[in-house]
């Protein structure tokens, strides 16, 4: 690869001179005015860079590397500057490009798909959009984030409880849960069944001492209602 016309206006005994020419000619080139400031800054640099190997200009990676760019943002610059440069060697250029060229719709969809199975779980069909959206936002609060694994092991512990997805899922809403045992569902279900125990117990208290205070006649005794 070489700069246009290189030796037409650039002159220098020895290579790595200390500057290089810039013609005034330059002010009224449309085409240089035309350039983003990115490829115009390129163009300079590759202008010094020349000057050190008679005009030619180094292989993309080893420009790339020169430039302190990425080698898809040299090849970029190089088919935006052609104007200043030989052509054989941007034809080369372009067509290495089209490697690089964007992705199709098909490609960005797979790419997609790939990052959701390796990050995270769709809703299951078995679950409503809005608890499941409700139960992410509790494990993303926690820094745990839903993989094919973590849902697996969770279902197993549902079907242990005898819950189904949507119930299992909704008690975890509720219950401010980042996952689900077995365990701490048999152990919330105890503790809710002994409270409700000891209030009817201390129901039944209260009923029995209003019974014997009324069978007694005791006058402190006042019903309700």
């Amino acid at each position: 690869m070489k700069i246009k016309n290189w030796h037409k206006f650039q002159h220098f005994k020895d290579r790595k001179p200390p500057w290089v020419k810039l013609y005034r000619d330059l002010l009224d080139d449309i085409d240089w005015h035309e350039l983003d400031p990115k490829s115009a800054k390129v163009l300079v640099m590759l202008w010094l860079i020349a000057s050190e190997e008679d005009g030619n200009i180094p292989e993309a990676k080893r420009l790339a590397f020169r430039l302190r760019m990425s080698e898809k943002d040299t090849k970029d610059c190089l088919i935006k500057l052609s104007h200043w440069l030989e052509h054989d060697d941007i034809n080369v250029i372009s067509e290495e490009y089209q490697d690089d060229a964007p992705e199709t719709e098909t490609e960005i969809e797979t790419k997609k798909e790939k990052e959701k199975r390796a990050t995270g779980v769709a809703c299951p069909p078995t679950v409503d959009q809005q608890v499941w959206s409700d139960w992410l936002q509790i494990r993303k609060a926690k820094k745990l984030p839903m993989t094919e694994t973590a849902w697996g092991q969770i279902q197993n512990e549902f079907r242990k409880a005898n819950l189904n997805d949507q119930d299992g899922v909704k008690y975890c809403c509720l219950s401010n849960w980042a996952s689900f045992k077995f365990s701490w569902y048999e152990k919330q279900m105890q503790e809710q069944n002994a409270g409700l125990t000891k209030q009817g117990q201390m129901s039944q208290r209260v009923i029995s001492g209003l019974t014997r205070g009324l069978i007694k006649g005791d006058g402190n005794v006042k019903l309700l209602g």
